[in-house]
Order: C-alpha cells, then sequence, then structure tokens
C-alpha cells in the first residue's frame, strides 16, 4: 500500500542513467579508456547492457577483487572529461520534468553514479531539479526518496522498483533500458511506460491523487 501524504508537495523521483540521461557512449568511451590503459579486454557493448547496478558490480566481471578500488578511482578520475561532453539526454525527459513543474511538484533525482558525477552530469543536460542524490541503488535509494517526500519514483531497472517500494512510492518503469515492458511489469512496478514521452499524460493523472 502506498503510503501518501496528501498534505505534503507533489514530489516526484527519477533515476539519472537511461532515465533521464542518455549516458551510453560516455560509459562505454570510459570503458575503452580502462581497457586501453590495462591491456584488459573490456566488451563495452555489454558493459551499457547492463548499466544500473553500483560501477564495482560491473568492475569486477573485468578485473581480480584486489584491483576493483584501484580500478573504480581510475573510471571516476577520468569519467568527467571522458564520459560528461558525450551524454545526452533521453528523449522526453524536459518535458517530463516540466509537467511535474507544471503542477506545482518538486524533483528530486537519486542515481547509482557517484554524487559528484550526478550532479556534474545533471549540470550538463541543465536539467532544473530540487535536489539531487548519488551513489545509492535499489532499495538503498529509498531512503532519500523517503526524506524528500517522494510518491513516486520513475525509473529503467528493476532496482528503482526496489526503490519505490522501500520508500512506499509509486514505481513507475520505464522501458528504456537493460528491462523491457514485460520484464518489469513483472517485476511489480505499478505503471510502465514506453518512455518519457508518455510520462506528462500519466503525471497528469497521478497528480489528482496526491
Amino acid at each position: 500500500m502506498l503510503d501518501l501524504d496528501h498534505d505534503a508537495p507533489l514530489t516526484v523521483g527519477f533515476d539519472l542513467d537511461l532515465t533521464l540521461a542518455d549516458t551510453r557512449a560516455g560509459i562505454a568511451a570510459v570503458y575503452a579508456a580502462l581497457a586501453a590503459e590495462t591491456g584488459v579486454p573490456i566488451d563495452t557493448g555489454l558493459v551499457v547492457r547492463r548499466i544500473g547496478p553500483p560501477l564495482e558490480d560491473e568492475l569486477a566481471h573485468w578485473f581480480p577483487p584486489a584491483e576493483v578500488p584501484a580500478m573504480a578511482a581510475r573510471y571516476r578520475a577520468i569519467y568527467a572529461d571522458i564520459a560528461i561532453p558525450a551524454t545526452v539526454l533521453m528523449p522526453g525527459a524536459v518535458a517530463a520534468l516540466d509537467a511535474v513543474r507544471a503542477r506545482g511538484g518538486r524533483v528530486v533525482v537519486v542515481s547509482g553514479k557517484n554524487q559528484a558525477d550526478t550532479e556534474r552530469t545533471v549540470a550538463y543536460l541543465g536539467l532544473g531539479v530540487d535536489a539531487v542524490v548519488g551513489g545509492l541503488f535499489g532499495a538503498g535509494k529509498g531512503v532519500a526518496l523517503r526524506e524528500h517526500g517522494a510518491g513516486a519514483y520513475v525509473g529503467d531497472h528493476t532496482g528503482d522498483v526496489d526503490a519505490a517500494r522501500a520508500a512506499a512510492a509509486m514505481a513507475v518503469g520505464v522501458a528504456t533500458g537493460p528491462f523491457d515492458a514485460a520484464a518489469l511489469t513483472a517485476y511489480g512496478a505499478d505503471v510502465v511506460l514506453p518512455d518519457l514521452g508518455a510520462f506528462p499524460e500519466w503525471m497528469a493523472s497521478f497528480a489528482t491523487t496526491v
């Protein structure tokens, strides 16, 4: 059962990668740079198909456990210069945020990407949001969503459904990442949209319930 406070201002949380921001080319370029530096062959296509979980989880597919912390530090050191300039908005991202704003709502970005690069990405894309929280994944995002009073959380990953559940928020899946609409529905998303282009219409109906 959703725990919606009808006296609180409307707040909607959004995931970043493959929800608001298309980071695939940038992330692939960073992994390509790591491969060139280390000589470790990395399938960047496979990497981008798995975007979502923590960085260290992905690095563990390519490097021995003892090397993962150093590789994560190197990844973060080069991310801003390589990946952010290659990042673009996902279709419908601006209109989705505008749909929340049009109803007097607040927008919170909660991402698995580290705090600094989450902030940099949001700023680079010119996304006007009220709060940015990075470094959280899955149910761990629920803490931030609860703190900001989010009534809904929008994301492309099954981990984002876990996030919404942990915050007692509406889980809104968008089939623009590694999971298609059927997978997101089967996992338990309350509503699944093909992409953010469908979000404003859904927002209009959701806003009447909070």
